[in-house]
């Protein structure tokens, strides 16, 4: 497992990682998501350069996918935070996180499929020139992630492997304890090593969408299908390594929440609550006016 694939682990895996990971980005989540329109498509003009009337496409196509996302998606982040936080009343079970754990990778695949949407729009309008500008800079991606990954040792991978879980950890607990930073040492030197099989899955992956790309007849369906089949068409020994390294990564994270003391507790649930505050804003900032979202202060 690449540093990369270890850290989505660790984000998906943590009570609430995917949400913390995806909207905390910055100090203020209100301030992060209200910018997305200006982040996005900063991000994609480091892959490819658009023209004006092409930048008026992603903007308008954007502003449609951020309204899907306000409306339909936050309310449903809002509800899961609700119900880790619910499970922190008693001592946390794997059962409970990987519970949780599926309900954040079902709603990353529904912003898949959602921005998929809209990319396909975008990249439907981009003359072939720029699509091959965007592979360019996808395979100097790759080559740069072989010279980072693959040039470290076993001891380097699981040093950037615990210090990666123990910043999330520190994140929302506060100060861990001597116990709890050996415990999640402990989690690391268990992780199996797979950069050179992701790598290569990765470099396959990179040429098959590189032929979608040249965008013969039903190219869009093609695409569409290629990535709803990519987790299930990953290797045997990459699957085994990845499912095992997620119940490593899965048994810390609870050991570590079971342990914590009142005061890292009062730390995740202050977190916690901080962060839902801030996602019912950014859902009433696009109610009509006087409505307001239910939350579960409301029911008490």
């Amino acid at each position: 497992m690449s540093v990369a694939s270890l850290q989505r682990a660790v984000a998906r895996t943590a009570v609430v990682g995917f949400l913390l990971l995806c909207l905390t980005a910055c100090s203020s989540t209100r301030f992060f998501y209200n910018r997305l329109d200006f982040f996005v498509p900063w991000y994609l003009g480091d892959y490819v350069s658009l023209d004006r009337s092409q930048d008026v496409l992603l903007q308008s196509e954007l502003q449609r996918f951020l309204a899907w996302h306000r409306q339909d998606e936050l309310p449903r982040y809002i509800e899961l935070l609700q119900r880790a936080e619910r499970s922190l009343d008693e001592p946390l079970t794997r059962e409970q996180l990987v519970a949780l754990t599926a309900d954040a990778e079902q709603a990353l695949d529904r912003l898949q499929d959602r921005a998929l949407d809209w990319m396909l729009v975008l990249a439907d309008a981009l003359r072939q020139d720029q699509l091959d500008e965007f592979m360019d800079e996808l395979r100097e991606q790759q080559a740069e992630y072989e010279e980072k990954y693959l040039e470290r040792d076993d001891a380097d991978y699981r040093d950037d492997a615990c210090e990666r879980l123990q910043d999330n950890a520190r994140r929302y607990l506060g100060r861990l304890q001597t116990e709890q930073k050996t415990r999640l040492a402990v989690g690391c030197a268990s992780l199996r090593r797979s950069d050179s099989v992701w790598l290569a899955e990765r470099a396959v992956w990179l040429d098959r969408l590189d032929a979608i790309l040249q965008r013969e007849p039903d190219w869009q369906a093609s695409l569409r299908q290629a990535i709803a089949q990519r987790r299930d068409s990953v290797s045997p020994e990459y699957r085994v390594t990845w499912e095992a390294n997620t119940e490593v990564i899965q048994r810390a994270v609870v050991d570590v929440l079971n342990s914590r003391t009142e005061r890292q507790d009062a730390h995740l649930r202050r977190e916690l609550g901080k962060l839902q505050d801030d996602l019912v804003a950014l859902v009433e900032q696009g109610l009509p006016e006087g409505a307001r979202l239910a939350t579960s202060a409301d029911e008490a």
